[in-house]
């Protein structure tokens, strides 16, 4: 009788936990996990100080132009609308839609540019050290 009343309880219990899941859930998904920019040069190691953290959120107009500029440190971003296209010095190109996510160059010139008609919105994470520019511009 033991045996058949824990079969009984583990049924309900696996029956509870998948009527559980429902919109209230907490969830983890991973939107960018990788050792590479997007041009698939590796990411070079953090440099020695103290480390500094900046997220911004940057608004590019419509059909503006960003001067060329580098990243000294590791960056990520996240565009949150719009489009995005990113041209390196050399002409590779990357192109971001609304909801994707880029590994930024390091140590390399480009710029972005926004060609649509709306403004395109890109949330970057950076990782630097206290008192060293983020951004270099040319």
């Amino acid at each position: 009788m033991n045996k058949l009343v824990i079969g009984i309880c583990m049924v309900f219990l696996l029956a509870g936990s998948t009527w559980a899941k429902d919109t209230n859930t907490t969830r983890t998904e991973v939107l960018l996990k990788t050792g590479t920019s997007w041009d698939g040069d590796a990411l070079p190691a953090y440099p020695e100080g103290n480390p500094e953290i900046t997220l911004l959120r940057i608004t590019i107009p419509p059909h503006t132009q960003l001067p060329m500029h580098k990243h000294p440190v590791i960056n990520a971003g996240i565009l949150l609308k719009g489009e995005l296209t990113v041209m390196t010095q050399s002409n590779k190109t990357f192109h971001l839609k609304e909801g994707e996510t880029i590994s930024e160059l390091v140590e390399k010139w480009h710029y972005g540019k926004n060609e649509g008609d709306e403004p395109a919105v890109i949330m970057v994470f950076y990782v630097g050290i206290q008192g060293e520019p983020i951004t270099i511009k040319k």
